[in-house]
């Protein structure tokens, strides 16, 4: 920790603006109001009722739904701010929260930045001048180009010389943006102009630095944060290794596996790195630690944010410390609320992102609006007195609230404690058992199924976790008796249920005359709803029952078993099958029976028989768009033979781009859109005649 004398005036405020939505605005307010501060948020025309404008206590309207018009429009903000008395205003992170021309419009307005100096950001988000600034201060930095020569012949002639596999990132991006892995020379053109076309358009640059892209690493973070009195500590640190399209899915603190004397080094460098640059309030200094064979305790720097992170929470719940709290008391000119020796570690905790995406889309961003969205606490046996702490959801949402295609797909964050790690693993995947998403696809189920994966629990982590165990994550569905067994018996007990009177006739659940009750239901994966009932693929599952009794006789095949169900709290269900009574969360979504608990998510289609459509449908000769978006490039030229998954098209929807492959071999006979267009989900992108 290091002090300086002279102490830097104090800024005081009781009112501040949050610029920023979703469930950022929303966590920064609640520490606001608890601070007895005056909350304002601001909007666009897609966020005008959205929940962090629900609870603010003022809230002004910045412009349409496109952020360029809206949450970027610098003077739209400032004159919010002037509207309301502001004398403060939280970027959150992501749109202006590191823009150096925000900060000193803030300062010319005198409205304080809660965050770094213009400065600090500018040293930081140039990140080939930020490698330079490291290198001054004896950080560690990963072999790279960082000039500003951008020509692309001497890009790859550097390339070639750092040796490949290299990371080509944009130098002003961050968050996945203007990134690729490129494993040899052959495809470098082709991923450095995807990456200047992702950066351009996320940030107005398109310069690109080069980096030696390790085999084995680690992503760990370290949380930094300095006051105007020259003092300096770090809240120990992050891991963050477990990422898709380099943006990260799943953190836990500590880090796994982590070494006091690690820590400190790490953490020493961290501070280090801050203090080179001047900063102010909450940090994160970035670093690939090197999990290869031998390389053990070797930590590189990758990059600076100048701001809150998504995964803040996970320090805050191991440290006790509320950073938001903090970044507003260093705002205000007060000190640090604690010295480096007085913060600690407690337990274990994880975050998952919730995002309205489709993993088995290659993760499509998803649109709609959420009928429900619901953590059952209550349900899963996690609202006793002792586990009250132990979970938390960061959410910008609420059931009722429409999904856009404008911004960025996260929807909430859970978060987690636990006493060690398996114990805050334990309570995480029993946490998203409890979550009840419904009405928008989201990544729920994949997340289960990391953090039930043998080597996320046995610690195999480093950054390419999702790629190295793609077979077993994405493995193909597959269903056993007492899932199948499952299901039907919900499905029968919402039959039941819908029974509306003691008539015979409008009986539902199989009633005969002097008979048992009888129901056929057919199940599935959701993905076979069109399959035929000769289909392997479709299950038949017959219940009986007498009249008055609680227990069914499934057949599933040549096999039968006792069953019962009986409802406990919330979306909880107690299923008993041949004796053995299992606790699950239970829905119905449509006519999708969604079950889980902490092993994992299955969900089945069902219907009675005679409801099966049992029509073959042929493949359409048509691309529809998988999502809301904006069509970036075509291509091919209509007419031209193209092979089976051959690239046609890029959509770009949430600030990333997508592309669209040939069906079949054939040709393109017409494009539907152009660049530059806009392109609504289902739209017919294109017809293709496909090879006899």
């Amino acid at each position: 920790m290091k002090k300086h004398e002279k102490a830097a005036r104090t800024t005081p405020f009781d009112t501040l603006l949050v610029a920023n939505r979703g469930e950022i605005a929303c966590r920064v307010m609640r520490t606001a109001r608890r601070m007895g501060l005056k909350t304002v948020a601001v909007y666009s025309d897609a966020d005008a009722t959205a929940r962090h404008v629900r609870e603010a206590d003022e809230a002004v309207r910045l412009g349409p739904a496109a952020a360029r018009e809206s949450y970027l429009n610098i003077d739209a903000v400032i004159d919010a701010a002037k509207r309301t008395g502001t004398g403060a205003i939280h970027p959150g992170y992501g749109f202006l929260s590191e823009n150096g021309s925000f900060v000193k419009a803030l300062e010319e307005a005198g409205i304080t930045f809660v965050g770094p100096p213009a400065s600090a950001i500018a040293a930081m988000g140039d990140k080939s001048a930020a490698k330079a600034r490291m290198a001054n201060a004896g950080v560690p930095l990963v072999p790279g180009y960082h000039d500003d020569d951008q020509d692309d012949a001497l890009l790859r002639s550097e390339a070639d010389k750092i040796g490949y596999p290299v990371m080509l990132k944009a130098s002003a991006g961050g968050g996945g943006k203007g990134m690729r892995v490129v494993e040899s020379g052959d495809g470098f053109q082709a991923a450095l102009d995807g990456c200047r076309r992702e950066s351009k358009a996320a940030f107005g640059d398109d310069r690109m630095l080069i980096e030696k892209y390790l085999v084995q690493p680690r992503h760990v973070e370290v949380q930094v944060f300095c006051d105007r009195h020259g003092n300096g500590v770090y809240l120990f640190e992050r891991d963050c290794s477990v990422q898709r399209r380099h943006q990260k899915v799943i953190e836990e603190a500590p880090a796994p596996g982590m070494t006091a004397e690690l820590r400190s080094a790490m953490g020493d460098a961290a501070v280090r790195a801050a203090q080179e640059i001047g900063y102010v309030g909450a940090g994160t200094v970035e670093f690939l630690l090197d999990g290869s064979p031998g390389q053990d305790g070797s930590f590189y720097f990758m990059e600076m944010n100048t701001r809150l992170q998504v995964e803040h929470p996970v320090t805050e719940m191991i440290t006790g410390q509320d950073l938001v709290e903090w970044q507003l008391r260093v705002a205000m000119g007060e000190p640090l609320p604690c010295s480096q020796e007085e913060l600690t570690i407690t337990g274990h905790s994880f975050e998952a992102r919730i995002y309205a995406e489709d993993p088995d889309q290659d993760f499509l961003p998803a649109t709609g609006l959420l009928t429900r969205f619901a953590l059952d606490l209550e349900g899963a046996g996690l609202s006793s007195f002792e586990n009250q702490d132990q979970v938390r959801l960061d959410s910008g949402v609420e059931s009722g609230d429409a999904v856009s295609m404008h911004y960025d797909p996260m929807l909430a964050k859970l978060i987690v404690h636990g006493s060690d790690r398996d114990a805050a693993l334990a309570t995480l995947n029993r946490a998203l058992a409890a979550l009840d998403v419904q009405g928008v696809v989201t990544n729920r189920a994949f997340l289960m199924r990391l953090a039930t994966h043998p080597g996320f629990k046995n610690v195999e982590l480093d950054t390419r976790f999702i790629e190295r165990n793609e077979a077993t994550l994405f493995a193909p569905r597959t269903y056993s008796m007492e899932a199948y067994a499952s299901a039907a018996l919900i499905g029968l007990h919402q039959l039941a249920q819908e029974c509306e009177s003691d008539s015979p006739w409008d009986r539902h659940d199989g009633f005969r005359l002097n008979a048992p009750h009888t129901i056929r239901i057919a199940l599935c994966d959701p993905a076979n709803v069109q399959a035929s009932d000769s289909d392997d693929a479709v299950v038949i599952v017959e219940g009986k029952r007498n009249a008055g009794e609680s227990l069914w006789n499934l057949t599933i095949g040549d096999d039968t078993l006792t069953a019962s169900l009986q409802p406990l709290t919330g979306d909880a269900v107690a299923v008993t099958l041949n004796g053995h009574r299992r606790r699950l969360q239970a829905r119905r979504d449509g006519h999708v029976v969604v079950m889980a608990d902490p092993s994992g998510e299955t969900r089945l289609f069902w219907r009675r028989i005679d409801a099966i459509d049992h029509g073959h449908h042929e493949a359409e000769s048509t691309l529809t768009a998988p999502m809301n978006g904006t069509m970036v490039a075509l291509l091919v030229e209509p007419g031209v033979a193209v092979e089976k998954g051959m690239p046609l098209m890029v959509m770009e929807a949430m600030k990333m781009e997508h592309t669209m492959t040939a069906p079949a071999d054939g040709s393109v006979e017409t494009f539907h859109f152009q660049a530059g267009d806009t392109v609504s989900q289902g739209a017919v992108l294109l017809d293709f005649a496909a090879n006899e």
